[in-house]
């Protein structure tokens, strides 16, 4: 029994591991589009050629998992097939047989019905026949998006192991395991209708900030969808499209690393105590529109020592807004370690006087 646990696990292990491969099995080359690469082909070349057959190996693949178990347990002498399948009254075991045999012959029987007539009654090739004008074949509509994928100006975003999201001149593209969903620009409507903020990630060792973006094509047939990505991917995907991306009033996000600092740095400072001083307080020096409120004050323990890299004290007056000297320590800091910048140190813009987030102090006047 504890053989066939062992197993068990081990198998469902693997199976989840296919289905959604991990770091690790990416890193390895265990996927499918390595696995069947001289099969599939180019994907920069035949762009979509490539993701039809890719579709197709996934769906097979993923189907025979079940059969596979099933063999697997007689391969390894877990279950007797006599046992399992010719004892009176057990109709249990043959019906688990049936089905996991019936799964894979009919995706293949699926697949060889999709390949007649070049791949033409593929789900794939149905959904770009909804974009086809003047009754030109599918074909030329996936030889339009083979050639805008090959344009070094595209961007792709990679959302997780086994979805990415495309951006060609005229095109928004889902990748899936297996489906390939697509709208054209010049006819579709972009919402941002989610956010949601999850604080583990495998990338970050902080929080990490989502938004849904639904595409919805105008087109008469074409399907809806909807893209899941990280919100600092979201000025790429801006950038990049031609249509406005609405943004439901009720939803805010980070759309940049520096917007998500800044709130963090604000979030800290609000922690430290407060500068008093009557002295009129003037506009920000760095902005120009807001009024300056923070003072560079030396209050963190580095002030009972002498290292070399401690802070020192700022004599300057306050003459910078709170966001605005967010912006400048941000900026001083390594833009490929921005794990370590709120633990980091920066120096006073006009003095040059070294400090940390814990010297920075809101202004209160007390002559208002």
């Amino acid at each position: 029994m504890s053989a066939l646990l062992f197993y068990t696990l081990f198998y469902f292990l693997m199976s989840g591991c296919i289905i959604y491969p991990p770091t690790e099995f990416v890193s390895a080359g265990l996927t499918v589009k390595d696995v069947f690469a001289n099969w599939l082909g180019s994907e920069n070349e035949f762009f979509i050629q490539y993701h039809i057959r890719r579709s197709v190996a996934t769906l097979l693949l993923h189907s025979a998992l079940p059969l596979g178990y099933v063999l697997g347990l007689f391969f390894f002498n877990h279950i007797d097939p006599g046992k399992l399948l010719l004892v009176d009254g057990n109709y249990l075991g043959p019906l688990i047989v049936l089905c996991v045999t019936i799964a894979p012959l009919y995706i293949l029987n699926k697949v060889l019905e999709w390949s007649a007539h070049n791949w033409a009654t593929h789900p794939i090739a149905q959904n770009l026949s909804v974009y086809s004008n003047n009754n030109t074949p599918w074909t030329a509509v996936a030889s339009d998006i083979n050639t805008e994928y090959r344009r070094i100006d595209k961007i792709v975003i990679v959302t997780n192991s086994v979805t990415r999201v495309v951006a060609t001149d005229n095109w928004i593209i889902k990748i899936t395991p297996y489906k390939l969903q697509v709208a054209h620009q010049s006819d579709a409507t972009l919402v941002v209708n989610k956010s949601d903020v999850h604080f583990m990630s495998p990338t970050t060792r902080d929080q990490v900030q989502f938004i849904n973006i639904q595409v919805k094509p105008m087109r008469a047939m074409a399907q809806e969808f909807d893209i899941r990505l990280n919100a600092l991917d979201f000025k790429d995907l801006q950038d990049k499209v031609s249509r406005p991306i609405a943004i439901l009033h009720n939803i805010t996000f980070h759309r940049t690393l520096l917007d998500r600092f800044i709130d963090i740095f604000k979030e800290e400072v609000n922690k430290n105590p407060f500068y008093d001083t009557a002295e009129e307080l003037n506009q920000c020096i760095g902005c120009m529109q807001a009024l300056s409120n923070v003072k560079l004050n030396r209050l963190c323990s580095s002030a009972d020592t002498r290292d070399l890299d401690d802070c020192t004290t700022c004599y300057c007056r306050p003459m910078w807004c709170i966001e605005c000297m967010a912006k400048w320590f941000a900026s001083r800091q390594d833009e490929n370690a921005p794990e370590t910048w709120l633990s980091s140190k920066c120096t006073c813009p006009l003095c040059r006087a070294r400090f940390c987030v814990l010297d920075v102090c809101l202004v209160r006047n007390s002559s208002n």
